[in-house]
Formats: structure tokens, C-alpha cells, sequence
């Protein structure tokens, strides 16, 4: 188990990514979305990552993006809530709650939310990104 956003959390998730990586479907939209994340339970306490999509793929790094569509800014435990349980009402229900924050195109943040495609491999995926994650 490893803790959600870890540098080894990080490794963990993109091991499994890879593992499925010619079964995954093709994301069709183009989105790169930095992220803040405060009150990590773990280092100096917030984070920064970014998730980009452009080259077809979900991609989940720690770091920044130059000229990002959107900054989210959030909690871990929302960011958490998001990422590895992916419940759609929670995104919703936070950000209703001033619990996420955006500044740049909320559109593509919004069609984020719906345009990743699922099937069997990427709902495996998503699953054992679940098992390893405290």
C-alpha cells in the first residue's frame, strides 16, 4: 500500500498504467490541468501535479505543466476522492462546497470529467490503482 500521491504511490500507479497500456482506450480530448493540493498528510504539506491527456493517454505526474488549460486547487482528500475512487458526485458536491477551486477553461475541466473512455482494462486498472492506495 502507498500513500495517495507518494513518490512511490506515483511509481506503483504507472507500473499498473503500463501493464495495460496497448489495451487502454485512446482519450480522444486534449486536457492539461496543474494541480495544487494542500493539507497532504506527508512532506511540507501541498503538492503540485498535473494530469495531461494530449498525448492520448491519462497522464498523472508531481510537478507542473507550462500554460496549462486550468489550475484546480484542492484537498488531498477531495483530490483523493477524485482520482482513485473517481466518484463523479464528489467533484460536483466539492466544488458546490468551495472545496475545489479552478482558474483558466472550466470547460475543459468539465469535459474532462466525461470525454476519458472506460472498458474492461482501464476499469482493471483503475481497480488495482484502488488496492494500492492508502
Amino acid at each position: 500500500m502507498y500513500v495517495f500521491l507518494s513518490e512511490e504511490w506515483i511509481a506503483a500507479a504507472h507500473e499498473i498504467r503500463d501493464r495495460y497500456q496497448g489495451e487502454l482506450p485512446e482519450i480522444t480530448i486534449s486536457v492539461r490541468i496543474n494541480q495544487v493540493i494542500t493539507d497532504v498528510p506527508f512532506g511540507e504539506g501541498t503538492i503540485n501535479a498535473f494530469v495531461d491527456t494530449s498525448d492520448g493517454g491519462f497522464r498523472l505526474e508531481l510537478g507542473e505543466l507550462d500554460e496549462p488549460d486550468a489550475v484546480l486547487m484542492t484537498d488531498w482528500a477531495t483530490a483523493k476522492a477524485m482520482l482513485v475512487d473517481q466518484d463523479p458526485t464528489v467533484a460536483m458536491q466539492s466544488f458546490m462546497a468551495g472545496k475545489i477551486k479552478v482558474q483558466g477553461d472550466m470547460m475543459k475541466l468539465m469535459a474532462m470529467q466525461t470525454a476519458i473512455p472506460t472498458n474492461e482494462f482501464s476499469q482493471q486498472v483503475a481497480s488495482e490503482i484502488q488496492a494500492i492506495t492508502e
